[in-house]
């Protein structure tokens, strides 16, 4: 018996003893568990300190691919949600790999993508004749354009930034980092703000950090949310939208474009490819309105 198997038959004995739950609901939870540990084996995880959000994701991609509905797939998470609480109140964990998946009433679902229209009128909304307003284009525009997570976005530093070249130096979870292209408008946008906005925001301070909020240190998460929120109110867009948003429609319209997933991988800085297959939902929802829309039999 390995590890993992040990604790499970603790959990469920935990479920018995402790909680009082019926047998019926104790053996569906060790049915759940039982098949998440055959995925763990087939993958070589035979640690509980090896399950990573990413190794959840693809069991969750793997029983939908072997047909099980949204309903069953949210009963297994919230199986393992409890397992691995469980896990982290026994400190056998430090912390819960579940906790980063949301799983909403009916199934996992990505934040609203935005189509490439709806996304060149928020990047064209900031007034680039004030400071502020070039300074948040050029945010928006990075954002976009690089794919960032909105924390990776608030901590490039100055010298990160290589406008000549094309990329941006970004670090990102479990401090790695990588090199991410960024295409001529945001390169234009950000060449204007480090130009003109940034020297004469600074005034007579100092900061490493290409984009800064008070007393030259980062913008904040909720200061930047904020921002993104302004702009969206300001165009009239009825989507939920946030700083992941951008991230969302940077993956979707590259791989709706044709982008080689592993490539799109490298670039918003995945460990494991599974994760990054969660968009490919979306272009596989584009071709086949496509091919129902262009087919002659369609």
């Amino acid at each position: 018996m390995n590890e993992i198997s040990m604790h499970m038959d603790q959990y469920l004995n935990y479920l018995v003893v402790e909680k009082g739950l019926a047998d019926a609901t104790v053996e569906s939870y060790g049915s759940d568990l039982a098949r998440f540990q055959r995925f763990l084996t087939g993958s070589r995880i035979g640690r509980t300190n090896e399950v990573d959000a990413a190794a959840i994701l693809k069991y969750l991609l793997r029983l939908r691919d072997d047909g099980l509905g949204i309903r069953s797939r949210a009963r297994h998470l919230v199986t393992l949600r409890g397992f691995f609480r469980f896990l982290v109140q026994e400190k056998h964990l430090s912390k819960d790999p579940s906790r980063l998946i949301d799983l909403p009433k009916f199934g996992l679902k990505l934040p609203d993508v935005l189509s490439i229209t709806e996304i060149t009128t928020l990047l064209e909304t900031p007034d680039t004749k004030r400071h502020k307003g070039m300074r948040d284009a050029a945010m928006l525009e990075l954002l976009y354009a690089a794919g960032l997570r909105v924390s990776e976005l608030l901590h490039i530093k100055l010298q990160e930034m290589n406008l000549d070249a094309g990329f941006v130096r970004v670090t990102g979870k479990g401090s790695k980092e990588r090199l991410v292209p960024v295409g001529g408008h945001a390169q234009s946008r950000v060449d204007q703000y480090i130009r003109i906005a940034r020297p004469a925001m600074l005034k007579k301070q100092t900061s490493p950090w290409l984009f800064f909020g008070r007393a030259g240190r980062p913008m904040t998460r909720q200061g930047f949310w904020k921002l993104v929120r302004k702009y969206a109110l300001a165009v009239g867009c009825d989507k939920k939208i946030s700083p992941h948003t951008f991230r969302h429609s940077f993956a979707t319209h590259l791989l709706e474009g044709g982008a080689d997933l592993r490539a799109v991988q490298m670039m918003l800085g995945h460990t494991d490819i599974s994760t990054t297959q969660i968009y490919t939902h979306v272009t596989r929802d584009q071709i086949k309105l496509m091919h129902e829309k262009y087919h002659p039999r369609g």
